[in-house]
């Protein structure tokens, strides 16, 4: 593993996403060159399963405008192989463990489309020069709760252990704001389910345009979520301020109860309790695949390894898709899914002794263009896999970022799971509404609760 204290500082060219003046390193492939910014080897593989990195998707198709629904780029691609239950051990070194036993907990439905890889994970300028700086600068905190001397976006592009690339995921660019209204399921294992309405809004302090890990008052996100319906959940708010220094400032939440119509503090809304409205389907903890503090777990880095991950799942975002031909029985309808052959970071967490969690080892795997987790394997005290969690990424492109549109959870010892990220009819996610600190007050949520 390349050493980061043996990077200098580099420079990012004016044109768009082009680097030069790299940093020097004189044992290992650099930053800016053989790297990309966020960390990732430019080039692609010697089997030509994955391309060269050339900049990403960073404008969307001819007559889409900001404010449209996220259309695919890619509407005539053909998956130019199937994995399924009789052939995924011929895949099995490009697969997770998780992803193993999907085929064999779903041997007559479960499969894999398999397109043409594309590397269409994009960021802002100035987010690939926040990160060339970071590489240099970042740190973590003493007891590795947080971290320090960065600004916007992933701090440790040549990450030393696995706490880095959790952070790595937990601060990168997702945009300065974000509001959207869509829907979350938690079918029975006959595939019946009640779509739950969820309007979120999300201010990412840390993200924004000339902001520090020191000048950001220690605050990553303030967060909203309200359930909408149905009419037997609905009314339940909550807020969130996320920090970047979890021992200094741990999280802090608080949610309004339509029945008591009051405001009071929610510690409960962390590590492995159930999330909202999941009738017990997924934990705090895996909202965005994994948030909050990382303090009960040893994270291990294993390496950077290829597999076969979801991306570019604009199949999965199309508003026109009606949720009866999405959800089925055990799991999503994989037609309707894309993947494809990508190098990840894997990391390998285990409960500390002296703590506890619901999951007693999870195994993550990071896109290494974006920092975006794709596939995580959670493990039971007993050494079994549990539960398995796919994000289904798109580039919104007008911002540009790589964000998933869904994410499941699949429970592979009750054959339920929980999706979260249907569009709403009508509605698409926004990215450039007006929030502001004082929204996501106390004082603010008891107001919202008595609209």
């Amino acid at each position: 593993m390349l050493n980061r204290n043996i990077i200098l500082g580099g420079l990012l060219a004016a044109s768009w996403c082009l680097l030069a003046a790299a940093p020097i390193s004189s044992d290992g492939p650099e930053l800016g060159k053989e790297l990309t910014a966020m960390g990732a080897i430019r080039d692609g593989n010697e089997s030509k399963t994955i391309p060269p990195w050339q900049g990403g998707l960073t404008s969307g198709p001819s007559g889409w405008k900001s404010g449209d629904h996220y259309v695919d780029p890619f509407p005539d691609d053909k998956p130019m192989y199937k994995i399924d239950s009789s052939n995924f051990q011929k895949y099995s070194e490009f697969l997770s463990a998780g992803q193993i036993a999907m085929f064999e907990r779903y041997p007559e439905s479960w499969y894999m489309n398999v397109y043409e890889s594309k590397r269409t994970a994009c960021y802002p300028e100035d987010i690939y020069a926040a990160a060339m700086e970071n590489a240099v600068s970042a740190e973590l905190t003493a007891d590795g709760n947080g971290v320090k001397n960065c600004r916007r976006t992933s701090p440790f592009p040549i990450p030393e252990n696995g706490l880095q690339v959790v952070w790595n995921h937990m601060l990168r660019y997702r945009g300065e704001v974000m509001a959207r209204t869509v829907g979350q399921v938690a079918p029975a294992p006959n595939g019946s389910f009640v779509m739950v309405r969820i309007e979120e809004q999300v201010l990412w302090r840390y993200n924004r345009e000339g902001m520090t890990s020191e000048t950001s008052d220690n605050v990553l996100a303030k967060f909203y979520q309200g359930v909408i319906s149905p009419p037997r959940l609905a009314g339940t708010k909550l807020h969130v301020h996320e920090t970047l220094d979890q021992a200094k400032d741990p999280r802090q939440a608080w949610v309004y109860s339509a029945g008591l119509r009051r405001v009071r503090r929610a510690p409960q809304v962390a590590f492995d309790n159930p999330g909202t409205a999941s009738d017990g389907q997924r934990t705090n903890d895996q909202f965005d695949m994994f948030n909050g503090s990382p303090e009960r777990y040893n994270w291990k880095l294993i390496g950077r390894m290829e597999m076969i991950v979801p991306y570019n799942c604009y199949k999965a975002h199309n508003a026109e898709v009606d949720p009866d031909s999405m959800i089925r029985a055990g799991h999503l309808n994989p037609d309707l899914l894309r993947y494809e052959h990508h190098r990840v970071w894997k990391v390998e967490a285990t409960v500390k002794d002296g703590t506890s969690h619901l999951y007693a080892k999870r195994v993550m795997h990071f896109d290494e263009d974006s920092w975006q987790p794709l596939v995580i394997d959670q493990y039971d005290n007993s050494g079994k896999i549990w539960r398995v969690s796919e994000a289904y990424p798109i580039v919104y492109y007008d911002i540009p970022i790589l964000y998933d549109t869904l994410l499941a959870h699949y429970d592979l010892q009750n054959g339920r799971y929980l999706a979260i990220g249907f569009n709403a009819p009508g509605k698409v996610e926004r990215f450039d509404v007006t929030l502001r600190d004082k929204d996501f007050s106390p004082a603010a949520l008891s107001r919202r609760g008595r609209r």
